[in-house]
This record gives C-alpha cells, structure tokens and sequence, in this order.
C-alpha cells in the first residue's frame, strides 16, 4: 500500500498576487538596470551625462525616481485600495508601464530584451488578475432575535 500525497490547496487572495507581481517586476526591473553598468557604451553614456538621449539633470532624476516610485508605492496600494480604484490603478499603470518598457526595449541587448519581455508578462498578469477580480460577496445582515 502506498501513501498518497495531497497537498492542501491554496487560496491566494488577488490582492496578494497583485502585489507580488508588481514586486517581482520591479526587481527585474533593477536588475535589467544593474546589469547595464556592466556595458562600456552604457557607462561611456553615464560619463558624458547622457542616458538614451536624455541628459543627465536633476529634472532627468526627479523624472526617474518619479517613475519608479509609482510601482514600488502599487505594491503596498494593493493591499489597501477599494477593489474598484484598485482595478482602475492595475489596469491603468500597468499598461502604460508596459508600453514604456516595450519602447526602451527598442534596439537594445538581448539580456535587455529579455528582461523587458518578462516584465511586460509580469505586467500582463497584473491587467489579467485585475480585470478577472472577483466580486466580493454581500453577507447578510445578521436578524436578531
């Protein structure tokens, strides 16, 4: 006789998945990021004060902090947002995110490339759990007795 293995299933709440999708496309994120810095043309860009054509100022910096702070502050909004905001938020963020990575994919390296296409998949997942949300049920009001 064999003993049979059942693992207990797991429910995991949308918000949480949600969460950690944008977690998860934020370190690839960074390290996409990182691992430029390994590249001389990237560091020689760096040094003249460019990046993608971009001048290197603080208005450049704001902008970039701006831009990652947004999906860094969605990890937390998640769990906390009224799941219509949220469903708007996901959807909206992501897409727009999803198009500006796409865009700064354009002619780049393939670990780049890469990076972007499973950012763009991690982004994808969010629009997906966002728009299949489920509702949440109504309990009724407890009769006294």
């Amino acid at each position: 006789m064999t003993a049979e293995t059942n693992f207990e299933p797991a429910h995991v709440n949308v918000r949480i998945k949600i969460s950690a999708l944008w977690t998860s496309m934020l370190f690839v994120f960074a390290y996409v990021d990182l691992f430029s810095l390994y590249r001389p043309d990237f560091r020689a860009d760096v040094e003249a004060g460019e990046i993608g054509g971009f001048t290197i100022n603080q208005t450049f910096l704001l902008g970039t902090t701006a831009y990652v702070v947004i999906p860094s502050l969605m990890v937390f909004c998640v769990l906390i947002l009224r799941p219509r905001v949220n469903r708007i938020a996901n959807v909206a963020l992501s897409s727009i995110y999803a198009l500006t990575i796409v865009a700064s994919a354009i002619g780049e390296w393939n670990y780049y490339l890469l990076g972007s296409a499973i950012e763009a998949a991690l982004l994808a997942a969010i629009v997906y759990y966002a728009l299949t949300w489920p509702k949440e049920l109504h309990h009724s009001q407890p009769t006294a007795l």
